[in-house]
């Protein structure tokens, strides 16, 4: 298993210089990723999505840019995004962004994507909640006639492309990896059918994530997909202090119970954690020693 980190791309800490040192010293310890995650708006007045009045949510720099930034300062550490929220984008716009920043990082983008909640962020963006999914696999299918086609031509129910060429292609061929979001059934099997792996939601539920799992590699098994080919990115956040007692949250407690909890995650049949240290609201100097404490000792 493979562990990753959190670009500070949330609150007050999330400055260029912070990004830098701190994806910079995970690329020394060996972390295999970097991951960011896309916030538009945070509505004025409370909604009835909890998560929609999550402090992390207040203040969010964009995460392409932001990886756009790293790609430039680091060599190795793959650089990852979960999730960017599809209809808040043209899939051809999407595409140019991302083969930029695949190019920029010589081949090393990771791609997470999924279909939004926040109402506030549709009715910005001007599109319609309604059909996410049917949305979501159409402009899938787009996205990777732009990146892999000479002459793109596409006609959908929501997305269409006149004869055009998309240039120039991704370094990673026949395109970066695509990853989705989403914990509904209909998305996890959406995910096993389409795409090359799975990322959990921040708030998953990690002592049952071999569940999700599970609905993912059932669907790619009835795709006629290999179950054993996707990726399984757990975004759970740690937060080293205290032992815990036994009711903890998992990646919570002293550095051997997170440890620990990896372990578990990992024979559940994780392949990633996406954002060890990952906490918004911590100091620099803790995120450092989060870092150091669970730098990786497998691949």
């Amino acid at each position: 298993m493979f562990l990753g980190f959190g670009v500070p791309v949330s609150g007050v800490w999330a400055t260029p210089g912070n990004q830098v040192r701190l994806v910079q010293r995970a690329e020394a310890l060996g972390y295999r990723s970097a991951w960011t995650f896309q916030r538009l708006l945070v509505p004025a007045e409370p909604e009835p999505d909890p998560r929609s009045g999550m402090e992390v949510y207040r203040s969010v720099l964009d995460p392409v840019v932001s990886l756009a930034h790293l790609a430039g300062r680091t060599d190795r550490i793959r650089l990852g995004v979960a999730v960017l929220n599809m209809p808040f984008f043209s899939p051809a716009l999407m595409a140019k962004q991302l083969t930029t920043l695949d190019i920029l990082s010589g081949g090393r983008l990771d791609v997470g994507l999924g279909v939004g909640w926040s109402r506030v962020e549709f009715v910005a963006s001007g599109v319609p909640r309604e059909h996410r999914g049917a949305r979501a696999e159409e402009f899938l299918r787009a996205l990777r006639a732009l990146w892999t086609d000479d002459v793109v031509e596409f006609s959908g129910v929501f997305y269409r492309i006149p004869p055009a060429r998309a240039e120039p292609k991704p370094v990673q061929r026949p395109h970066p990896p695509v990853l989705l979001g989403g914990s509904a059934e209909a998305a996890l099997r959406r995910a096993g059918r389409v795409a090359d792996g799975w990322i959990s939601a921040s708030n998953a539920d990690l002592r049952h994530i071999d569940e999700p799992i599970a609905t993912v590699r059932q669907a790619a098994v009835q795709a006629g997909r290999d179950p054993d080919a996707p990726r399984f990115v757990c975004r759970g956040p740690v937060r080293l202090g205290p032992s815990g007692d036994a009711d903890r949250r998992p990646l919570t407690g002293s550095v051997e119970q997170v440890r620990g909890d990896l372990d578990d995650l990992r024979a559940q049949g994780v392949t990633e954690v996406g954002s060890p240290g990952a906490d918004p609201v911590a100091a620099l100097r803790r995120a450092e020693e989060t870092l150091e404490a669970l730098a990786p000792t497998w691949t």
